[in-house]
């Protein structure tokens, strides 16, 4: 094969495995350390209202994934209601219904948040991705009369202080927040909170703004109160403002639950609504939450993953994606350091088995079913058999050998001995076969070697098999594999020496 060729293929694969690596480390924020724990919250709302014994609905707004956060896991509880969603502006409304209420009522919204990555006050951090534009914005009810040339007076007054934006709005807020506000002031405050009242000001001056409602996200579980602060249009986005520290940016985790100035919750056929709203804090496996952010973030990526697949499935090539590992690590073994096995897939094959009978009484029930197994093979070079007919025969004395082992470690009262079962038959029959073949041309120390060759690498391989940190990084990020391939290709052309040759060879080698 052309070299360019060789080298070309390795390289491809090995930039394709990296490349899907590290973004599902940089991008989909998949954890290296499979212990590492994320910190998630969950959000509960508890809605009572007393109903009229007739048609019913609830409306209520609720959180969406805004960066950087995302809200997975959600559920809508309440019996004999059906739900609706639909889009308003920049919020979401759900909807509960039902046909008669009648008496106490109670509803529950859950919902998972969970964080994309360390909390930073950065403002970056609360900008959200559609531009400003009127829809986005939320309706705010215009100024008229009075209370337009109120806003009109307030405005040209901050405006004559402030140099931008920013400073437009600070003092805004210092104006209408103060203990003592003055006449025209007060007017504008008479009929709205604040925060309305900042925002329809801004309106006026052509500045986008927008009430926002929302909660922190505590580090205690706690019963949380809404928080209420502005965004306003800077440079074709959104940036929070603090109207309780008079300050850009928000210092707390809080997420945003809805925009504008409607109520929460709008209650038709019920009176006396009552709701409460509570975060509690979690920590859970960090894997688990990289998987739930990337079917929000991402879905058509994880719609192919390992993590697509039922869980009894995913547990089978929990084994399965090691099987490469193995072969691998026998390459090495093999082809650099010169170990001699009987076959290539036996030792791999052991290692399996030896995950459920562990490591030391696996290699004792393997030596105990060889050892006999080669007697017997041994005993059957007199009878003259043929191949086909000698094979069978080893087969069902092998069969027979772990059946007694089982019986007679069980009546031992020893549990490990029942495993034996686990090993598979067919490659302790090769092997026992292949042995025998060794033995009579090689002679029994070549037959040793390579059977203490076997052992070895099996045992070698279920220990690299067996760390945690293996299993969880080759199931998490598969395309690891390409990158094993690329290595493997890579070897099959070393022709150097072999670690265990070198002594062999070493007159060779020191010759000028």
């Amino acid at each position: 094969m052309n070299r360019i060729h060789f080298y070309s293929l390795i390289f491809i694969l090995s930039l394709l495995g990296l490349s899907i690596f590290f973004y599902k480390v940089a991008v989909l924020g998949f954890p290296l350390n499979p212990e590492e724990q994320s910190e998630v919250w969950n959000v509960e709302t508890r809605i009572t209202f007393q109903g009229k014994g007739e048609t019913a609905k609830i409306s209520m707004f609720t959180p969406q994934s805004i960066r950087p956060y995302v809200v997975t896991t959600e559920s809508f509880v309440g019996q004999d209601y059906g739900v609706t969603e639909k889009t308003e502006g920049p919020n979401r409304l759900v909807t509960w219904s039902t046909r008669e209420a009648d008496g106490v009522q109670i509803l529950y919204y859950r919902g998972i948040i969970r964080q994309m990555k360390d909390w930073e006050t950065d403002i970056e951090e609360f900008i959200e991705s559609p531009p400003p534009s009127q829809e986005s914005q939320g309706k705010l009810p215009p100024l008229e009369g009075a209370f337009l040339q109120a806003g009109m007076a307030l405005l040209g007054e901050v405006k004559d202080q402030s140099a931008d934006t920013e400073s437009l709005v600070l003092s805004l807020i210092r104006r209408l927040t103060k203990e003592e506000p003055a006449p025209h002031e007060a007017l504008l405050l008479s009929q709205q909170p604040p925060e309305q009242a900042i925002a329809q000001v801004l309106t006026l001056n052509g500045t986008p703004a927008r009430v926002v409602h929302g909660i922190e996200l505590s580090r205690e579980a706690k019963t949380v109160t809404l928080k209420v602060w502005l965004e306003v249009s800077e440079q074709n986005t959104w940036v929070p403002f603090d109207l309780e520290l008079i300050q850009k940016g928000i210092p707390d985790p809080y997420l945003p639950w809805w925009r504008g100035d409607a109520p929460l919750f709008q209650i038709e056929g019920g009176t006396k609504l009552e709701f409460r709203l509570s975060v509690s804090p979690n920590q859970e496996k960090a894997i688990q939450a990289a998987v739930a952010r990337g079917m929000v973030m991402n879905p058509a990526w994880l719609k192919f993953s390992l993590f697509s697949l039922p869980v009894e499935t995913q547990v089978v090539y929990h084994i399965l994606i090691l099987i490469p590992v193995g072969a691998f690590l026998l390459v090495i073994l093999r082809n650099v350091v010169g170990l001699k096995t009987f076959g290539t897939f036996m030792p791999i094959l052991i290692a399996l088995a030896f995950r459920e009978t562990q490591l030391l009484w696996g290699l004792i029930l393997f030596s105990m079913l060889i050892g006999l197994g080669l007697a017997v093979r041994f005993y059957l070079d007199h009878l003259k058999l043929l191949l086909v007919p000698r094979l069978a025969a080893v087969l069902i004395v092998v069969v027979l050998m772990m059946g007694a082992l089982s019986v007679f470690s069980h009546h031992l009262g020893i549990v490990r001995g029942l495993s034996v079962a686990l090993f598979p038959m067919v490659i302790v029959t090769m092997t026992i076969e292949r042995m025998s073949i060794v033995w009579d041309e090689r002679g029994p120390v070549e037959a040793l070697q390579q059977a203490i060759g076997s052992l070895s690498v099996a045992a070698l391989t279920y220990l690299l098999m067996s760390l945690q940190i293996m299993d969880y990084l080759f199931f998490t990020f598969p395309e690891l594999l390409l990158i094993l391939l690329a290595f493997t290709i890579a070897l099959g052309r070393y022709t150097g020496y072999r670690l265990l040759e070198i002594r062999r060879f070493q007159r060779l080698l020191e010759q000028p």
